[in-house]
């Protein structure tokens, strides 16, 4: 299939007994969808992965495969490590009512671009689902070339890629001319989306659509259709909100937005994170105010 439109990486919810807040995951599931989104993305970085226990990981894959499965609308699952063997066997699991799972560039221990290549050669090749590889060297130690990432794209099971370095740089924009037909380019850099779907980008994965699905959504489409004074214009107002909603690390701001709006129990975060301070909870009340009626029409 194709991965074009907005995907949402949905927030982990947390009761304030520390337990899967597991109805507000699903209404936040189905609010995202109803507000024009094409498919969600679970265990996502935004929905803290690494902080959450085995069991919890699985319940989550279970509620937004139901809801996928029920909305007919795609589903991608985080997955994969550093270490390629735990990789393959991650992805091992995954099956029915999983449209492709998304795999970072193998962090910390910085391979070559070979080995990266190579890695990635070997999880596709064994996947039972398509991949999309996630690009994000800020986080992963590991830039990648043009060449390289068109080499990657030319592997088989390889249908897309969440691109988000940080910026629009010489690598982005000679790989925007180059990338295969049949391969999608997600933008995932909430503040570079425009940018990103202006030089082509087949849709979005950003965070900042927990709280506003129904603009970025919009964003996505006044690009699609070529609609390019009202995709400016999108661009333009999303920009500040997504500024706002990182100015911690994320999902801290944008889970105190939520809690704002009464869409979450609570802005829990599990550490290493920390609860948003005060500065951006100033910039939350503001933000919830704004928001409100979006959430309303969606």
């Amino acid at each position: 299939m194709a991965f074009t439109g907005l995907f949402v990486p949905l927030i982990t919810p947390f009761t304030t007994t520390d337990e899967l807040a597991e109805d507000a995951l699903e209404a936040l599931a189905h609010a995202v969808l109803d507000g024009g989104a094409t498919g969600t993305v679970a265990l996502g970085t935004t929905g803290e992965p690494a902080t959450l226990t085995s069991g919890e990981r699985q319940r989550i894959l279970e509620i937004c495969t139901s809801i996928c499965a029920e909305r007919n609308a795609p589903l991608i699952v985080g997955a994969g490590s550093n270490s390629t063997a735990a990789s393959s066997n991650e992805l091992a699991v995954l099956g029915r009512g999983v449209s492709a799972a998304l795999v970072v560039v193998p962090y910390y221990t910085r391979p070559s671009e070979d080995g990266v290549v190579e890695h990635f050669r070997q999880l596709a090749a064994a996947s039972p689902v398509p991949l999309v590889i996630y690009n994000i060297p800020y986080r992963t130690g590991r830039t990648l070339s043009a060449d390289t990432l068109v080499r990657l794209a030319e592997l088989p099971n390889v249908v897309g890629f969440k691109h988000a370095v940080g910026g629009i740089d010489e690598a982005t924009v000679e790989f925007m001319a180059r990338v295969p037909a049949g391969v999608s380019v997600l933008a995932g850099d909430d503040l570079y989306a425009g940018p990103m779907l202006a030089l082509g980008a087949a849709g979005a994965i950003l965070a900042s659509a927990n709280v506003a699905p129904r603009q970025y959504a919009e964003l996505v489409a006044h690009w699609q259709a070529g609609e390019l004074v009202l995709a400016r214009e999108s661009a333009h107002r999303l920009a500040p909100l997504s500024q706002a909603l990182f100015a911690e690390p994320n999902p801290v701001v944008t889970k105190a937005v939520l809690a704002a709006q009464g869409r979450i129990p609570t802005p829990h975060v599990r550490l290493p994170l920390l609860p948003a301070g005060p500065a951006a909870l100033s910039q939350v009340r503001r933000l919830a105010e704004w928001l409100r009626p979006s959430w309303q029409e969606a």
